[in-house]
């Protein structure tokens, strides 16, 4: 007996598996081919059928005879010849010729293509009829006869045929890769593809090498982004417990400060499919793209789950509906926005899917993109303090060749509301700048310059000034300087310049902040005697004012109306606060214009108030202001040292945390306070200095 050969067990699938078949993709080049095949055939249909076949005598009786042949061409064919007979214009309107299927094409084209045809033995037979037909005419009423090759006449269609196709071609390629933005294909390359996602996929092989160690400063922000991350790697440790994995985190700070690099890392540690896109990447001129690139995304998320989806800048689509809309108008945003919505947390909502956003303005978001279900954890990333800012410099000093002396609690101390961003360009602009200087290391001098230039903006050596300008500049300052060391509640002033930086600066002063966030009437009254000193310097010294207070005013009259408008602190406006963070009241004032005019006359009166005690202060310590203003006219930097050789030591203490954080060194260089007094009433990119000169 043969042994029977082993059969392999059918192969059992699963019902209720899906098959993840790829359909093979469309190439636009096979339209091309198509459209070309059409054009070549319809062509060769043309040619072959035109002219209506009759027989000699019809052609001598009813044609030839009447006069109506305009002209006859022959060409050989097989072992026949072929006549081709075009009709006079005007003859084609005859009844004779009603016959022709398209008459009125003939009638207006009647040179293009022959009316009829017939046939003869030779070249030589066809001469003699047609002579013979023609030997009573006149000469003028004869009829021509010209032969061709059938070759001569195949090329020269031929190449006509060659060269209009090749012209539509090229129109059909150039229109479509116009309409497809120039790419050459992949989802949303083509017009085909319009309303596919423009997500970029990272899996096992796109990983992003960005991981938790290269985020610093963000320890509080990160511990909730890798809580979502374990949500991923041990759903179960949660779900034995009865809790649901959230939905969607929503990551809001000030720019730059590590919302898309939190979100780098989260791809870098998680191990799951990310997709990242920005909320720009949804709107589209067309009509229902949004929505249908939503549709698509979530559709490949769903493929792919469990996953992430990242979508930066989401307040591009995810404003809040019903604003600046016209009235019977479509919004496309707002449609990408519902159909945003119902994939988050809808009816037909599946699991396994976490939506990462970040946004700078959580102010302008929906609020039921807010809502829990859709977004159910906001993470807020602030600026740093000082802890944070000693990591975050750990971080970028690492690639960076440094002297021993540079210490990053000394720049996180000289660097307060530095954002991450920012601390990042000090690292590269001092190493710029040491590398310009053809040093070995950078040492801590370039990273007091590249603090400088990043707060002031770049050293200005060519700037021509005149001296009575200098002059000017150099008082100012001295205000500015008095101010801020003899007012109780003003950080203390520890670096004077009247070196032009920037645009239009000619002068600055800086500022050792202390960290807070609660800032009492008398702080911030001293802030506006603080910014005051440099124009009532000038008006006590030279007897008249000029434009370099532009800054300084602008920062009082901020500061005025937020206390009187805004925090309540006068007392005929009352406790009351007409502060409107979303904008809702830029028509209609929450208050009668009887409360308008309260208010305005109030500032008026506290920025008087102000300027009076200013003045009062200036002229108590003339005599230092004289030697500070010599003093910058000498040496045009003044550091603290050289304040307290001239002024004597400030007379308040305790009114920094800095000192200690350094170990008990004196800060030499110092910084722009940003964080004086809340994000409301100041500016930060605005609020550098104090003295500008411009």
């Amino acid at each position: 007996m043969k042994e029977s050969k082993s059969e392999k067990p059918p192969i059992r699938r699963n019902p209720n598996k899906k098959i993840n078949s790829k359909a093979p993709k469309f190439n636009i080049m096979w339209l091309y081919a198509v459209v070309v095949f059409a054009l070549l055939a319809g062509s060769l249909l043309l040619k072959g059928g035109t002219g209506k076949q009759i027989t000699w005598q019809r052609f001598e009786t009813r044609m030839l005879d009447q006069h109506d042949v305009e002209r006859v061409v022959a060409y050989k064919s097989s072992d026949l010849v072929i006549a081709e007979v075009y009709i006079k214009k005007d003859s084609l309107k005859k009844p004779e010729y009603n016959d022709l299927q398209d008459k009125a094409n003939f009638a207006l084209t009647p040179t293009a293509t022959p009316q009829y045809i017939f046939s003869d033995a030779s070249f030589d037979s066809l001469k003699q009829s047609l002579n013979n037909a023609q030997k009573d005419f006149a000469a003028n009423q004869k009829v021509s006869l010209t032969f061709d090759s059938n070759d001569s006449i195949w090329s020269s269609w031929l190449v006509q045929t060659v060269i209009m196709l090749v012209l539509f071609a090229g129109m059909w390629i150039f229109i479509m890769r116009r309409m497809s933005g120039g790419s050459g294909g992949g989802p949303g390359g083509q017009i085909f593809n319009i309303g596919k996602s423009k997500a970029t996929l990272f899996d096992k092989e796109a990983q992003v090498s960005v991981t938790f160690n290269d985020v610093a400063g963000l320890e509080e922000a990160k511990y909730e982004v890798m809580e979502i991350v374990d949500f991923l790697k041990n759903p179960k440790k949660y779900t034995n417990l009865g809790g649901k994995i959230p939905k969607g985190a929503l990551l809001v700070g000030s720019p730059g400060t590590g919302k898309t690099l939190l979100a780098k890392a989260v791809a870098g540690e998680a191990h799951v499919p990310f997709f990242s896109l920005s909320g720009s990447d949804f709107v589209e001129m067309f009509v229902g793209v949004g929505a249908s690139r939503v549709r698509d995304l979530f559709r490949q998320a769903k493929d792919k789950a469990p996953c992430i989806i990242f979508i930066d800048e989401i307040d591009a689509i995810g404003r809040a509906r019903g604003k600046n809309n016209m009235v019977g108008g479509n919004d496309e945003r707002e449609n990408t926005l519902n159909q945003l919505l119902v994939e988050m947390d809808g009816f037909g909502t599946d699991s396994g899917i976490i939506i990462l956003a970040a946004t700078n303005r959580p102010d302008v978001l929906d609020s039921a993109l807010l809502r829990p279900g859709r977004f159910d954890r906001q993470i807020s990333i602030d600026k740093p303090d000082l802890n944070g800012r000693e990591q975050i410099f750990k971080v970028h000093l690492a690639p960076v060749k440094t002297a021993p002396d540079v210490d990053a609690k000394k720049l996180s101390a000289q660097t307060p509301g530095f954002a991450g961003a920012e601390i990042a360009n000090v690292c590269n602009e001092a190493a710029l700048i040491a590398a310009r200087k053809d040093k070995e290391a950078v040492d801590m001098q370039d990273f007091q310059d590249a603090i400088d230039r990043v707060i002031g903006g770049l050293e200005k050596k060519n700037t021509l000034i005149s001296p009575e300008e200098k002059r000017v500049v150099a008082y100012h300052e001295a205000g500015h300087a008095i101010a801020g060391w003899f007012l109780e509640h003003t950080d203390p002033l520890v670096k004077v310049s009247i070196v032009p930086r920037g645009v239009a600066a000619l002068g600055y002063a800086q500022y050792l902040p202390n960290e807070r966030f609660l800032v009492a009437k008398e702080e911030l009254m001293d802030d506006m005697i603080l910014s005051m000193g440099g124009r009532v310097a000038e008006d006590i010294v030279f007897g008249k004012i000029t434009t370099g207070a532009l800054s300084d005013l602008e920062r009082i009259t901020r500061l005025a109306y937020g206390m009187v408008k805004i925090y309540g602190m006068n007392e005929k406006v009352g406790n009351l606060s007409f502060y409107d963070p979303h904008g809702e009241n830029q028509f209609n004032k929450p208050y009668s214009d009887t409360t308008a005019e309260l208010i305005d006359s109030e500032v008026r009166a506290l920025v008087e108030l102000v300027y009076a005690k200013t003045k009062t202060l200036i002229n108590e310590h003339r005599e230092g202001l004289e030697k500070v203003a010599a003093k910058l006219l000498e040496k045009e930097v003044l550091f603290q040292s050289d304040l307290e050789d001239l002024l004597g030591k400030r007379p308040f203490e305790g009114r920094t945390t800095y000192d200690k954080f350094v170990n008990g060194e004196t800060v030499v260089a110092a910084t722009v306070d940003n964080n004086a007094i809340p994000d409301t009433l100041l500016d930060p990119s605005k609020d550098n200095m104090a003295g500008d000169i411009g």
